[in-house]
């Protein structure tokens, strides 16, 4: 098939996409400097013939072949962006380039996994690909969604520029096994939380709305970005619109867990309502979620109770 090479790779959506590139008979190579990544996520391929892990920090050059890369380099829960905020901006602009470096000095392709982030706070709704958004350039979040909005600028001129071949996705909220139960985000956050008979924290009333996409459907939408003929962007997400309050309740109700609900103040910048466009996934790639959020969340707490089952035999 070919030679890919992943940033990112260790991470959640970048193990993922690893095993299925594997699968269908690739050579990978898996770059990530574990920051954020987890070796477990990738020990079932450590010992593969067709994949190589190589620890890099990709805001210093990297020396690699390939035919095809894929850029998930990046923190990407707010936990882990706001740690540290000018390492994430660095990772998304100096980083960046260097990938970019590399990609031109292969020939190589390459898609961009961007984020429902550019838009901010969005005026729109739902959030389209024409939409410029609605971003504090200063505030607690702008280390990653302006990092975001600049790696889409880099993307674009080296096109331009460099006729350098170019996939942009932007990606809305994912779950799914192999998260971090400690990073911060909704689905994580209230599934630890739930097991552990701890209380259900709530940021604001829960009425902001999110869309969340079984990992699966995502890395099978990024595989066909790839594969395909579009620039983009494209958003790629699940256009089922949920409150956070709901999404408690259903965790709740498939954990079996009797926590209470608490709320606590809403975070600064904290987007009220996030629901992607889909129609030019749709179009383009003939690529929409097939996992409802029940099948997808009861897979999840699954893996997360594995996770703890095998951390108590240790």
């Amino acid at each position: 098939m070919a030679v890919i090479l992943v940033t990112g790779g260790a991470g959640f959506l970048g193990s993922h996409l690893c095993d299925r590139l594997i699968e269908r008979g690739d050579d990978v190579i898996c770059v990530d400097n574990f920051f954020s990544g987890r070796e477990e996520n990738i020990a079932g391929l450590i010992d593969h013939p067709r994949f190589e892990l190589v620890r890099h920090d990709i805001v210093q050059p990297l020396f690699r072949d390939a035919e095809q890369v894929y850029n998930l380099a990046c923190p990407a829960s707010p936990v882990a962006y706001q740690f540290n905020p000018i390492k994430t901006i660095k990772t998304s602009t100096v980083g960046m380039v260097n990938v970019l470096g590399l990609a031109k000095r292969c020939g190589a392709r390459l898609l961009h996994t961007s984020t429902s982030e550019i838009y901010g706070d969005p005026q729109v709704h739902p959030q389209t690909e024409d939409y410029w958004g609605h971003v504090n350039p200063l505030g607690p979040r702008s280390c990653y969604d302006e990092g975001k909005r600049v790696a889409e600028s880099l993307c674009m001129n080296y096109h331009v520029e460099h006729e350098l071949e170019i996939r942009i996705v932007r990606i809305f909220n994912t779950y799914g096994p192999r998260m971090d139960p400690h990073d911060g985000r909704v689905v994580s956050n209230f599934i630890r939380q739930a097991l552990a008979g701890e209380p259900l924290t709530i940021y604001g009333d829960g009425s902001q709305t999110r869309s969340f996409c079984f990992v699966d459907d995502l890395v099978e939408g990024l595989i066909r970005m790839m594969d395909g003929d579009q620039t983009g962007p494209v958003n790629l997400g699940n256009p089922a619109e949920v409150t956070i309050g709901e999404t408690a309740e259903a965790v709740r109700k498939l954990t079996g867990s009797a926590s209470e609900i608490v709320h606590v103040e809403l975070p600064e910048d904290d987007p009220k309502r996030r629901c992607p466009d889909i129609a030019r996934a749709r179009q383009w790639l003939d690529w929409e979620p097939t996992t409802d959020l029940e099948t997808g969340l009861g897979r999840t707490i699954a893996s997360f109770r594995a996770e703890e089952s095998k951390g108590n035999e240790t």
